[in-house]
């Protein structure tokens, strides 16, 4: 419909671009009953609403791992008589904790899907009681080395022990389960979603009108790229999407561009199609690519290269975005929309998503590693 609009006026000679821009957007402004309904996204939360809690990241269990430890140290400090004590009474104790730890949660994210289902005071006695039997297992197995049966009162405060813990990361995982939604960090992502800058909405109609007299489709294919940059900026910001579809993302934008630069942007892709089903916040490549348009390619006369990488490497998935460097850009960057992009990395993933960067002289890397 829009590229109708176009066909049916014919600018006079003494209309200028900016002008014709301008009655683009109060076209748009006063007729959007008009413009065709865009297809709705099938979105995946990035934190998923069905868990109570998930364990299953490896930075989660480094933390309540080395938690449980540092209680042990402690506790075995208050009733050791020297350092050499404190040193066996904590050997000792590691084997029951570790091993109860590490199946407690080995058990709690093999079970993830199920603790929701269950109401909230059985979904306490159930992790509760696990935590006690993984404690018994542990102190059976230390037990094995020993010449001297435990008297039940052992077993019992061994077993409180075990479900007092389990208690412990049960209120601590909920906790950073609702925690993981900050308002402050909702308004960041939904502030990165939306930064598709005004001038590169004007750059891209002008382009479009400019192509409407010589070349329709490509015009054409123009605005429905922009259409489908805004259809996902606009999207809801608590989903993911995959590679495959921030890859395609990506594309478009830089079709768009291309426009504007033609042999200046130099665009090389390296993707490995097995990478494409890794999950990720929407709208995370495009700032990247878009930052290194605007500092590698736009300020240089002679332009720049732009290479993207996907590879996939056993459980993992590694994007590599190089730019060339030249001429300094005409506005310097603050790094926002590259600190957004590591926190809402580790929002989803945690310690299992890197976000790297690798600055030279003549070329700006970015390395980003994604869980699959």
């Amino acid at each position: 419909m829009l590229l109708s609009f176009f066909k049916r006026r014919r600018p006079a000679a003494r209309h200028s671009v900016w002008h014709e821009s301008l009655q683009v957007s109060q076209w748009l402004a006063f007729a959007p009953t008009e413009l065709p309904e865009l297809p709705a996204l099938n979105p995946t939360p990035l934190l998923d609403p069905t868990r109570a809690f998930d364990v299953c990241h490896v930075g989660l269990v480094l933390r309540a791992v080395l938690g449980v430890q540092l209680l042990l140290a402690l506790g075995m400090a208050l009733v050791a008589r020297d350092g050499a004590q404190w040193l066996a009474l904590t050997a000792n104790g590691t084997v029951v904790t570790m091993f109860a730890v590490l199946s407690w949660l080995l058990v709690v994210c093999a079970a993830k899907r199920l603790w929701p289902r269950l109401p909230e005071l059985a979904q306490w006695a159930a992790l509760l009681a696990l935590g006690a039997a993984g404690a018994l297992l542990g102190f059976a197995l230390l037990n094995l080395t020993s010449d001297e049966p435990a008297s039940p009162w052992r077993w019992g405060s061994i077993a409180a022990a075990g479900a007092s813990g389990a208690g412990l990361l049960l209120a601590w995982l909920k906790l950073r389960e609702h925690s993981q939604r900050p308002a402050d960090a909702l308004a960041q992502l939904v502030e990165l979603q939306s930064r598709i800058r005004p001038h590169f909405l004007f750059n891209t109609l002008n382009s479009a009108i400019a192509l409407v007299q010589i070349d329709p489709a490509r015009a054409e294919g123009v605005l429905e790229d922009l259409a489908e940059l805004f259809r996902v900026a606009l999207a809801d910001s608590s989903t993911s999407v995959t590679l495959a579809e921030e890859v395609e993302l990506a594309k478009r934008y830089l079709a768009i561009e291309q426009i504007r630069f033609g042999k200046r942007l130099r665009v090389v892709w390296y993707l490995d199609p097995t990478a494409g089903s890794a999950r990720l916040p929407p709208l995370l490549l495009q700032p990247l690519v878009e930052n290194a348009v605007r500092h590698g390619v736009e300020p240089n006369d002679e332009g720049g290269e732009l290479e993207v990488t996907t590879t996939r490497r056993g459980g993992e998935v590694e994007i590599r975005i190089v730019n060339t460097v030249g001429a300094p850009a005409r506005i310097p960057g603050h790094g926002l929309a590259l600190r957004n992009v590591r926190q809402r990395l580790r929002l989803m993933h945690d310690v299992a998503g890197r976000f790297e960067i690798d600055s030279g002289e003549d070329r700006f890397a970015l390395r980003i590693v994604l869980p699959l």
